[in-house]
């Protein structure tokens, strides 16, 4: 069996930045997935892989930011 790649283990804040209107709707429907309502809005979600493919498809409207762990 071949090794599954590993996430790594953390959070990411994420911004929406830019309106989903006029976006495709499989755009839209992977903001509200995120979890992101409005424009503007602040999230923080775990850093995995399903997430990370999900900013991917909307990296134009979202700005995203690593969360530094605390000692």
């Amino acid at each position: 069996m071949p090794d599954k790649a590993k996430a790594p283990a953390g959070r990411l804040r994420v911004k929406q930045v830019k309106s989903g209107i006029g976006a495709p709707a499989v755009h839209k429907r992977t903001l509200r997935a995120i979890g992101l309502r409005h424009h503007q809005a602040v999230i923080e979600v775990a850093d995995t892989l399903s997430m990370r493919g999900m900013l991917l498809q909307v990296r134009h409207l979202v700005q995203v930011t690593p969360i530094a762990e605390a000692p």
